[in-house]
């Protein structure tokens, strides 16, 4: 709320982009907490069901904020989307100093100290299922990272599209995310979520080449509209049924395990979402080059975390 506001009077670059780092540091919290209280409250096909709804909203933040920062800038200047920001940020402290109570029982609570925080990444990290589960998420969202940076250029730069269309393309593939989430709502309880994260990791790998193909020769704007929507749509699979998967033994740590979960793919995204531009803004190689990266790489980790197992 502070960062937010305080955004709209900074006075140089520098202090602007320092108090946008505390905004996402901050920021963070709410979407670490959120899951943990997800995993506190529910078990088994319950917590699919739930977190598949909670990672639909997760995953829609990065595919609408564009759009929600564009309708904001039509009737203000560029500070006005900060005002909007820390207007947003006062609803959610407001809601969660009064309605927010603690879900994790006291017995399964363990000391909150630094030392303990360290040593529960540690325990995470030689859990192979946990970590392959995690790194499964991280790699597959680095595709989504470089469709979000990528995309504007392909579609309006190569594609010569009107920003308007991209803006409905874009929001078409929001509704491939809602649908992939809730793909696996109903699939919860009826086949294993294994079963689920083996279908989105197909979908995904199969989208991903032919992201990677129609690039290459150029196919029609159509044929790399229908891939994108496959693999964003996959995303909701991997992400919703991997979690649970990932977390179903880490009650106890719920917290250290979703602040790990939610490294991953922000980290791997920030690393590798940038390099869609490498070849300036008139090539979409390195575009669907990373996109089929993320793709194999997902699916070669799935396949070693199973002769691990």
């Amino acid at each position: 709320m502070v960062s937010s506001f305080a955004c709209v009077f900074a006075p140089n670059i520098e202090v602007f982009i320092a108090l946008r780092f505390i905004q996402g540091f901050s920021a963070s919290a709410g979407i670490v907490i959120s899951r943990a209280i997800v995993s506190d409250m529910y078990s088994g096909v319950e917590l699919t069901k739930f977190f598949s709804l909670l990672m639909m909203f997760t995953n829609l933040a990065p595919l609408l904020a564009p759009l929600a920062g564009s309708a904001v800038l039509a009737f203000t200047v560029w500070t006005g989307v900060f005002l909007f920001l820390g207007v947003l940020a006062i609803l959610l402290t407001s809601l969660t100093a009064w309605g927010l109570t603690e879900t994790l029982p006291v017995e399964k609570r363990v000391p909150n100290n630094l030392r303990e925080f360290f040593w529960n990444f540690t325990i995470l990290m030689k859990d192979r299922t946990f970590l392959g589960y995690t790194l499964i998420q991280g790699f597959i969202f680095v595709g989504v990272f470089a469709y979000i940076s990528g995309s504007p250029f392909v579609y309006q730069k190569i594609y010569g599209i009107s920003p308007q269309l991209y803006s409905l393309l874009f929001s078409l593939n929001g509704i491939s995310l809602i649908l992939g989430s809730q793909f696996v709502k109903k699939m919860a309880g009826k086949i294993a979520e294994q079963q689920i994260v083996l279908i989105g990791l197909a979908v995904a790998f199969i989208s991903c080449g032919a992201v990677m193909l129609i690039v290459l020769i150029q196919s029609p704007l159509y044929a790399l509209v229908i891939a994108l929507f496959l693999f964003v749509g996959s995303t909701g699979n991997i992400s919703s049924a991997s979690f649970t998967l990932a977390m179903e033994r880490q009650g106890h740590i719920a917290g250290s395990a979703s602040a790990l979960l939610g490294i991953s793919p922000t980290l791997l995204g920030a690393i590798f979402g940038p390099l869609v531009g490498i070849a300036g803004e008139n090539s979409a190689i390195p575009f669907g080059f990373i996109i089929f990266c993320s793709g194999l790489v997902a699916v070669l980790t799935y396949s070693l975390r199973l002769k691990m197992l």
